[in-house]
């Protein structure tokens, strides 16, 4: 029997199965990463829902697994040689699980860097540019007076849409086939819809990408995965 014991946050939430995925996550576009990907790759999991009240994500329990109090973390107990390995940071869990399975990372090694090239653009540019669109369009920033910081993040939104757009046209998949730049980047696209700022950062004029969202929302194991864990 696989046994989680020395990992400190199984305390707070234990796991039913411990041989398989343990899952901390909430349905943010971050946290639906590493649950689309589980439903693609169609591996063994076990969803505890951590949600991002400070009593959870700041609890020692959780810090334990990752440090930095960001949902989402996982614990493979099949991991590497066949040891527990936990894991925080959702580019990073995306990564593991295409190297673990051998699939939505590329055919070749040409193919897996361009993957990993677009998870990159979305890590450093796309969900914190988001992010922070979010905080000043919707949220507490928004009743700030000075117009400057919603202006700089409503411009860099656009100017991201764009890339993204042109590099989507005559292409179904970010990088060739569906990977896991896919799983990164669209649910980042559908956070617009949440933040009330399509409008705003003209997301009706980038053609491709209204397609592409689309063509990403209508896969199962994405429809699954967004809901997971449940927020109620």
């Amino acid at each position: 029997m696989t046994d989680l014991s020395d990992f400190a946050i199984t305390r707070k939430w234990p796991p039913k199965d411990a041989g398989v995925i343990q899952l901390y996550s909430f349905p943010t576009p971050n946290g639906v990463k590493a649950s689309i990907a589980l439903e693609e790759l169609g591996l063994s999991y076990e969803a505890h829902k951590v949600t991002l009240s400070d009593a959870d994500v700041k609890s020692d329990a959780f810090l334990s697994l990752n440090p930095n109090n960001k949902i989402p973390a996982i614990i493979d107990p099949d991991g590497p040689g066949g040891k527990p390995i936990g894991l925080f940071e959702s580019g990073a869990i995306l990564i593991y699980l295409g190297e673990k399975t051998g699939r939505l990372i590329g055919a070749d090694a040409t193919d897996k860097a361009h993957v990993i090239q677009w998870l990159m653009w979305q890590m450093g540019g796309l969900g914190p540019m988001f992010g922070q669109l979010g905080y000043f369009y919707k949220f507490a920033g928004s009743e700030i007076d000075d117009p400057r910081p919603r202006a700089r993040y409503i411009g860099e939104a656009r100017r991201l849409l764009g890339v993204l757009d042109g590099h989507m046209q005559g292409r179904n998949w970010v990088a060739g086939d569906f990977s896991i730049a896919d799983i990164a980047i669209a649910p980042w696209l559908r956070s617009l819809d949440f933040y009330g700022a399509r409008e705003v950062v003209g997301w009706a004029d980038h053609a491709n990408l209204v397609a592409y969202l689309d063509r990403f929302l209508d896969r199962p194991a994405v429809q699954t995965g967004l809901a997971i864990p449940p927020r109620d």
